[in-house]
């Protein structure tokens, strides 16, 4: 075994430790999750709800962190019956780079903002199996080196906020969770307010790469969510978490506020696979998860996060 590889196995082991001592919930590698992609180009960078039934069933948009031309952007997960399938989605207009996240419109049926890492914001309208771009814009306030990978709508008091976070790395550089009001001009370019942002890093894992901020959900109430992961290659091993960050608050005259906890708790452990999706599912408590596990591919499943 590598001298990396034991090192980061005796960490992980030490950590695992820790969090079972505050009663963090441990999911297996196995359990649960369902396969959705197969290899690099098929992982899961961000997923959305696209519609749900009241048995159970469900079809979520996931987007893939592709980079070149003609390379899958944008796919349906469909969950029935136990089964999942999969379903590659034409995209048509501005050609993305590196999607990332994804995120439903509140009050528009149908349109999403997907999120490239560079900071791109994607309006698209999903009919049948084609998104068509209808505006694309940048987020406001990128700071220096910034690599976004989350990207979450919030609906509060009839007004619309946006949360997104630099990704960071570690302890050396923690995520900034901006925040800022959020609306469409008539032609629907996103156009964001005055930006407020907050300091965060993980708790777990704990690796010197890891991603504080790997993908972001907001419950009703304002509650953050956030997913943190790592890996120590294509190949992994891979880790990853989902924790309680914070809360964010809109006014009923556009006015966001948003506070990030220092002592952010660890919900649950995802060992073995690099969470980088998360969706709260309204009226529920459950949390839609997706993995981007880089040459092991990509696989969802469904976790009672979301009532913490």
């Amino acid at each position: 075994m590598k001298l990396q590889t034991l090192r980061r196995t005796v960490a992980v082991a030490a950590a695992a430790g820790l969090l079972a001592t505050f009663g963090v919930t441990s999911a297996g590698a196995t359990e649960n999750w369902q396969r959705v992609g197969t290899d690099s180009h098929s992982g899961v960078s961000g997923i959305a709800l696209e519609s749900r039934t009241d048995g159970g069933d469900l079809s979520a948009l996931i987007v893939h962190d592709n980079k070149n031309a003609g390379e899958a952007h944008l796919s349906r997960v469909t969950m029935r019956d136990g089964a999942t399938s999969v379903e590659r989605l034409k995209w048509t207009g501005a050609e993305p780079v590196d999607l990332e996240s994804i995120e439903a419109i509140p009050g528009m049926t149908g349109e999403y903002v997907a999120l490239a890492s560079r900071g791109i914001a994607y309006h698209i309208k999903v009919a049948d199996s084609t998104a068509s771009v209808i505006d694309y814009t940048p987020l406001p306030a990128i700071g220096e080196g910034d690599e976004f990978e989350s990207f979450s709508i919030i609906s509060q008091n009839g007004k619309l906020a946006a949360l997104w976070a630099d990704r960071g790395e570690g302890k050396k550089r923690p995520s900034t969770i901006y925040a800022a009001s959020l609306s469409f001009t008539k032609w629907g370019q996103a156009t964001f307010g005055a930006v407020v942002e907050k300091k965060y890093r993980a708790h777990y894992p704990t690796d010197e790469g890891t991603r504080n901020v790997s993908d972001m959900t907001v419950t009703s109430s304002g509650r953050i969510l956030t997913s943190s992961a790592s890996d120590a290659g294509d190949d992994g091993p891979f880790d990853s978490a989902v924790s309680l960050a914070g809360r964010v608050t809109v006014s009923s005259k556009g006015r966001v506020r948003i506070s990030v906890s220092r002592s952010a708790r660890v919900l649950a452990t995802f060992p073995q696979h690099k969470v980088e999706a998360i969706e709260c599912l309204p009226g529920t408590g459950d949390a839609l998860l997706g993995t981007d596990d880089e040459n092991l591919g990509g696989y969802v499943r469904t976790a009672p996060l979301c009532a913490a």
